[in-house]
């Protein structure tokens, strides 16, 4: 008898899912631009989005408090660098010059880059901007303007200091298209549905990985919990809430 209930313990233990990491419920202080739906973005008050959830489920994973700082994208790698949070969560593309200062997670989603226009310029392709008779833009600093500035040159590309700027100008007819991850790009489509339209994809396709400090020990936790969501399917859920087909 004795034997049957230690198997079935022995049994019952190996099937529930063990975490080596356990941070012993860390705050966790994560800067973010929050300017970035669905990533991540502010509403009520409050930083909700994409991200934000699988930041969550993971810290579920690994008994850690996320606590979100809103910050400029511009030097958010010196901050992060100066300790003013302990990683970086804000659709970061992982990128072999980046993580020659900082360390990433696995990748936890691969995106597209691509280019939100008006509707009414839709079935316009890069060409029309390479020849320079419209103009691109995007977020300075970001992949995305890297790749725009090697497709239509650095004097047909204009910078803004955040993506929602940048669909502003698109709005008012100041640019004529926004290089943006595809994404992201089909938030602002929802958005402003009938005046917006993702009219360029496939661009590119890069990674997303959460960020830390060289040498952080979130980097391994972080990847622990990353990859349970991702056995569990957690992390395909949330690819379906928020760009549901």
């Amino acid at each position: 008898m004795f034997k049957h209930v230690a198997g079935a313990i022995v049994a019952a233990t190996l099937a529930m899912p063990a975490f080596a990491a356990d941070l012993g419920g860390q705050i966790v202080n994560i800067g973010s631009d929050t300017t970035y739906p669905p990533h991540e973005f502010i509403e009520d008050g409050v930083v909700k989005g994409f991200d934000v959830d699988v930041v969550a489920a993971i810290c579920e994973r690994i008994n850690c408090q996320p606590n979100w700082i809103t910050t400029a994208w511009d030097g958010i790698f010196g901050a992060l660098a100066d300790g003013q949070f302990d990683m970086v969560v804000s659709g970061v593309t992982i990128t072999e010059e980046r993580d020659k200062i900082v360390d990433f997670s696995e990748p936890y989603i691969i995106v597209q880059q691509g280019v939100l226009m008006r509707v009414e310029d839709a079935g316009k392709t890069i060409d029309d901007f390479k020849s320079g008779a419209m103009r691109l833009a995007s977020q300075t600093g970001t992949t995305n303007a890297a790749l725009g500035e090697e497709l239509v040159g650095r004097d047909n590309l204009a910078l803004f200091d955040a993506f929602n700027n940048a669909v502003v100008a698109l709005q008012n007819g100041d640019v004529d298209g926004v290089i943006i991850d595809s994404t992201s790009a089909a938030a602002y489509e929802q958005e402003f549905a009938g005046e917006l339209t993702v009219a360029i994809t496939g661009l590119s396709s890069d990674p997303l990985g959460l960020v830390f400090q060289e040498g952080s020990e979130l980097q391994d936790a972080f990847n622990e919990g990353l990859q349970a969501i991702k056995d569990d399917g957690t992390l395909n859920e949330l690819v379906i809430k928020w760009w549901p087909k």
